[in-house]
């Protein structure tokens, strides 16, 4: 039997498949993971989902139509992945799939073909099987495209049964339907297999929430999949979105995540997005599903047009014009980490600083720089009110109150941060260890009783806008921070701020912001970094010499 995942990563590591970052991150962790024993691969599982694929299923549009639909390398070690991989009790190990891929790459019809699978052959009894959309029309090319299967074969016509809204299967029990949004209907699904079909186009909040009626309801089922597939689109902070923050950290390495499977086709490179071969990566079934002639007449036309152009990017190069992904590899943060940074080590130093106050009812943090030798000592600190402390420990999961034993964080105030706090910690570094950051920067919108004591004070302030103008000083940080020139000690808080930071680019604009990975992460320890690498960066003509802190 031939094993399609390592038949397609070998491909990946000779150089003969070309692919993305995304992608070939995936199938070295997959192929590290069944070698270690991370992941359980069970070949018989992977070939008969193949097989029955080619065997049964059909080209329902098109010059191949109405022909055997024949897969491409990519799609059986896709496939194999998807029910090849399986847990400690041989089931399913991916439960949730998502799936970007350019367009005219066959993924309308590789889903229909797993529904035709769980249908008759995989699923359990009495499964339900779901094609969701915004609206119903949108849900019926992927139904349209396994009905024309079902049609096509008379032992699975004879078998199925079509009622007025969807298709049963008596010997199974088993349902196949087509629905439209309905994330008020919170109860009733139960199902088995949800193919949700182009979700960079579903509604940001209705999309969410429907997507997690339909996670909720596989609960009772012992080997559900909820399949999502969709090329790039325009819709920001929606379902996709979450998707990809959430499957750029597992692929970064920085998830506790064991059910997600992301698998993301894009280019890497905006600067060649009319390069043929640099569209290999988005495009894997180019001279197979789509022609190389189709894409280079697209090309031509998205040349003489902006939005032509903005199309194109979107759909074929599969990249949004605002796309959130997360920032830092796991092993770039660990690199920073170590033994403890104390005042004493640094003292006597120049130094910048950089504090991100926005948040006075929540977490605040402020962090100071020192350049020694040509390497960057962090110190960080934390500041929480006192009666937010056991609700931030339940709705964040860390343990902020071992953190304050710790002396990383500080109980401050009752409902608000004193911003006094924050003063008493920088002045007191000059004053203690005569640490001096010669440019404190701020984000805008902090409290401004505390600006103006540190001017009064003697500090030199600058407020920092944290938009995508801050983007040349994230690329420094991660340039610095994986040649090994960052040093954050043993900041555990800092740690997960960094970890939990992403990035929302602007295709457009070439430019990328600093965000949250989800809504419930927090980033005020890599936003108060940011200001402070701000200021090392802006005054580099004034102040840089100082703040080598030689002789």
């Amino acid at each position: 039997m031939v094993n399609y995942i390592l038949a397609y990563y070998q491909g990946i590591r000779d150089g003969s498949i070309v692919v993305g970052t995304w992608v070939r991150l995936l199938y070295e962790r997959i192929v590290r993971g069944i070698e270690d024993g991370t992941y359980r691969f069970d070949q018989k599982k992977a070939n008969r989902a193949v097989a029955f694929i080619e065997r049964y299923c059909r080209h329902n549009k098109g010059r191949l139509a109405p022909g055997p639909l024949i897969l491409s390398l990519w799609q059986k070690a896709f496939v194999s992945i998807v029910y090849g991989i399986v847990d400690e009790n041989g089931r399913r190990q991916f439960r949730e799939v998502f799936l970007v891929v350019g367009r005219k790459c066959g993924k309308t019809l590789l889903a229909a073909a797993m529904i035709a699978y769980e249908a008759y052959c995989d699923g359990e009894f009495g499964s339900e099987i779901y094609c969701v959309a915004p609206k119903l029309d949108q849900s019926d090319l992927v139904y349209s495209a396994f009905e024309f299967t079902m049609q096509k074969n008379p032992e699975f016509s004879k078998r199925t049964k079509k009622r007025k809204t969807d298709y049963l299967i008596p010997s199974s029990n088993t349902t196949v339907k087509k629905i439209a949004f309905n994330e008020k209907k919170a109860d009733g699904y139960n199902p088995m297999l949800t193919v949700a079909d182009e979700m960079s186009s579903w509604p940001p909040e209705r999309g969410l929430k429907q997507y997690e009626v339909m996670i909720s309801g596989t609960g009772a089922r012992t080997e559900p999949l909820t399949l999502a597939i969709s090329s790039s689109g325009y819709v920001d902070e929606g379902i996709y979105d979450e998707l990809f923050k959430r499957g750029t950290r597992f692929l970064k390495g920085d998830s506790k995540e064991k059910r997600l499977l992301p698998v993301l086709y894009t280019i890497d490179d905006i600067e060649k997005w009319d390069d043929i071969n640099e569209l290999r990566k988005s495009l894997p079934g180019l001279g197979v599903s789509v022609s190389v002639e189709f894409i280079l007449d697209e090309i031509a036309t998205a040349a003489e047009s902006l939005s032509k152009k903005r199309e194109f990017v979107t759909k074929y190069c599969n990249l949004k014009q605002n796309s959130s992904l997360a920032w830092l590899e796991t092993q770039v943060v660990e690199r920073c980490c170590g033994p403890a940074i104390t005042p004493e080590m640094l003292s006597h130093c120049y130094a910048v600083a950089g504090i991100d106050l926005s948040q006075t009812t929540d977490l605040t943090a402020a962090v100071i720089i020192v350049e020694k030798d040509g390497e960057l000592y962090l110190l960080a600190k934390f500041w929480l009110p006192a009666e937010k402390l056991e609700d931030a420990i339940r709705r964040d999961g860390i343990p902020y109150d071992i953190y304050a034993q710790r002396g990383l964080l500080e109980l401050s105030g009752d409902n608000f941060v004193d911003y006094r706090d924050c003063y008493a910690w920088l002045t007191g570094m000059v004053e203690q260890y005569e640490i001096l950051p010669l440019k404190v920067g701020y984000d805008r919108y902090s409290a401004q009783y505390l600006v103006q004591d540190l001017n009064r004070y003697g500090f030199q302030t600058d407020d920092v806008y944290q938009g995508d103008n801050l983007w040349g000083v994230l690329q420094e940080m991660e340039g610095l921070m994986k040649d090994g020139k960052v040093h954050i000690g043993d900041n555990d808080l800092l740690k997960i701020h960094l970890l939990d930071s992403a990035i929302k680019m602007s295709v457009e604009r070439g430019r990328g912001k600093l965000i949250k990975l989800s809504p419930t992460a927090h980033v005020d320890g890599t936003a108060a970094m940011a200001d402070a690498f701000c200021m090392r960066q802006k005054y580099h003509d004034e102040i840089g010499e100082q703040l080598r802190n030689v002789g």
